[in-house]
């Protein structure tokens, strides 16, 4: 196996391009997401939650988990059964009150989600901080349908639909998590990665990925998107702290740097 993934990273060293480059991150046997936010890194890897320490993965729970993230707003996951925790004090805690698909915790202290039938939900910067693993945790619809949501600390949030289409949003007020100003956005992903930063990532439905540039204070849903060259077809990405977390579609962890 390790010579496999040693002749992969050397195409993938000739094919990404000389703005990024890339290398084996450290190793998990079949990671399926992963999670960068506020300087950690957060992955699910056979259903199961994992911690990056050091060059190291440590699982967290035995818990199974659809989708797993970390940000300002601490660390949050959604169980294969779709319910909602928050990690507190070495233990998953779980929430009552709606079920999620997918949730982020990237944004300004708020955290966002998805609901099995596709509608974006917020959770209040409060309630967010204040949730210690007792009670039923109440979530703003934001009258949007998406299967993917990601918000950053101060340029917004982005989301794509069903049907891939990109949606933008500038204004998502944490405190009350009312929403205003959506904006469809050129192209097609799959899935999209608002950095905490406002940095944004994307991976299209054939494993390309897509950097989206010109994001400005002025214009902070950027000018377009650029593919970053990949030599195997990627399942997830996301961005912090300058660094590009990728995982390919089998089960690959790489590290990529502009």
């Amino acid at each position: 196996m390790k010579g496999v993934v040693a002749f992969l990273l050397v195409l993938c060293y000739l094919a990404v391009s000389d703005a990024w480059t890339c290398s084996e991150g450290p190793r998990l046997n079949y990671a399926q997401q992963i999670d960068a936010g506020n300087g950690f890194v957060v992955a699910r890897d056979r259903n199961f939650p994992y911690f990056l320490i050091g060059a190291s993965w440590h699982r967290l729970s035995s818990l199974r988990v659809r989708h797993v993230s970390v940000g300002p707003a601490g660390l949050w996951a959604a169980d294969t059964s779709r319910r909602v925790h928050k990690y507190l004090n070495g233990w998953f805690k779980r929430s009552s009150g709606k079920t999620m698909m997918q949730v982020d915790a990237g944004g300004d202290d708020q955290v966002v989600g998805v609901t099995p039938s596709w509608h974006a939900h917020c959770l209040k910067s409060a309630a967010a901080c204040a949730y210690r693993g007792v009670g039923s945790l109440a979530w703003n619809n934001q009258a949007r349908k998406l299967k993917y949501y990601s918000c950053s600390t101060n340029k917004g949030c982005w989301g794509v639909d069903m049907s891939d289409r990109i949606f933008y949003v500038q204004n998502v007020k944490p405190n009350t998590c009312k929403a205003s100003g959506w904006r469809t956005i050129n192209g097609r992903l799959a899935m999209v990665e608002a950095g905490t930063k406002g940095k944004v990532f994307g991976v299209n439905k054939k494993g390309k990925v897509f950097e989206r540039l010109g994001i400005t204070n002025a214009r902070p849903f950027g000018k377009n998107w650029r593919e970053i060259p990949m030599c195997m077809k990627i399942r997830h990405v996301s961005f912090d702290l300058g660094k590009l977390w990728v995982v390919t579609t089998s089960g690959l962890v790489m590290t990529c740097v502009h």
